[in-house]
């Protein structure tokens, strides 16, 4: 097995991790089927426990005591709005039991968290930021959110066991079919943990970080959470966000720092950066809601800055046999299908969005 049965549990005060009533609430992941096919698809499945899982007093690692340390005032935006947002169906979805990763196979629960990732080194190259970063194992972090260890395994068995009866693409047909593992309660603790990582992480990567607005700091959070340790490869972004001053006079430095956040040119060329990336083009819907948020008017009119970058994000290019026509060489391809522009969707991100624009008006 990936993680072994010993318990590695952790003391973790529990208002550390607790999540107001606003933050509890969930979209809906299941559906009504037949008795005899959700029985079939559930031979396999553990029944979640819905008793408080117990934690042990095994002193905690010094990545997870980091974790734990996080403060709401650490960001400009709200956790809570970064959970719900990552929840919505238009980024990461909502489903209580494992399920594979849609490329890797990994086994992936809740919000997108991952269950099997071992403990990782990633070393900090930006000589400039002395922000470390962390990347604990599942197992950690799942110990951090305050369960037992011995559920993970189980739910990593049956995980096994199904992933090898029904194959990958078997396993994303029956999603909807599979009986809760964990409940909403418990699958907010792993995504409150896993965000605050994200938005540890993101420090990591940008040397300005406490400089950016909300929305900008939620952005490069989110981005953190989808992609961990790949966003390393996102270069020119990278270089953008960090070496902005590096070209001028020593005399302006300050001057240009302090609008570092409301230089509307400067922010138009780091979303045209990620525009021309490939994750842009893969997930078109999601990377909207994200490049929209590093405008420094987003708050003033969010509709209006995703229509911005969708008029700047071409649709994606299929290529199809030489006997077609040139005409249907090019295919408008929007990786998410309708659903993700559902009204659930709009109604999150409208009260997002108004969040934010509380927050503006504090001056934060």
């Amino acid at each position: 097995m990936r993680i072994t049965t010993q318990r590695m549990g952790i003391a973790v005060l529990a208002s550390a991790l607790a999540l107001s009533a606003a933050g509890q609430t969930a979209p809906a992941s299941t559906t009504t089927v037949p008795d005899q096919l959700q029985a079939a698809a559930i031979s396999t499945a553990p029944q979640f426990d819905p008793a408080p899982s117990p934690v042990s007093s095994a002193p905690t690692s010094p990545a997870v005591e980091q974790l734990l340390s996080f403060k709401d005032s650490d960001v400009k935006f709200d956790l809570r709005d970064l959970m719900e947002i990552l929840r919505d169906r238009r980024h990461e979805g909502w489903v209580l039991a494992a399920y594979p990763d849609p490329k890797t196979g990994h086994p992936l629960i809740g919000a997108g968290f991952s269950l099997d990732l071992p403990e990782r080194g990633h070393p900090q190259t930006d000589l400039l930021n002395p922000h470390a970063f962390l990347e604990p194992s599942s197992a950690e972090l799942w110990q951090a959110a305050g369960l037992d260890s011995h559920r993970l395994q189980a739910i990593l068995d049956a995980y096994d066991k199904r992933m090898a009866a029904w194959s990958k693409k078997g396993f994303r047909r029956k999603i909807n079919m599979l009986t809760p593992q964990v409940s909403d309660e418990d699958a907010n603790k792993l995504l409150r943990v896993a965000a605050i990582q994200a938005i540890y992480n993101a420090r990591g990567y940008c040397r300005d970080f406490d400089r950016l607005s909300a929305s900008q700091q939620m952005a490069l959070s989110q981005m953190v959470y989808q992609m961990g340790v790949n966003l390393q490869h996102f270069n020119q972004f990278l270089d953008l966000i960090n070496n902005r001053v590096a070209a001028s006079e020593a005399s302006a430095v300050s001057l240009v720092r302090t609008d570092f956040a409301a230089d509307a040119d400067y922010w138009k060329n780091v979303q045209q950066s990620l525009v021309q990336s490939q994750w842009a083009t893969l997930y078109r819907a999601r990377a909207v809601a994200v490049i929209a948020m590093l405008d420094p008017k987003y708050v003033d009119g969010p509709g209006i800055a995703e229509q911005r970058v969708g008029a700047m994000l071409r649709p994606a290019v299929v290529h199809r046999r030489a006997a077609r026509s040139a005409a249907s060489q090019q295919v408008a391809s929007h990786p998410g299908g309708s659903s993700r522009g559902s009204s659930k969707g709009r109604s999150a991100g409208q009260a997002r969005r108004g969040k934010l624009r509380q927050q503006k008006e504090r001056g934060v």
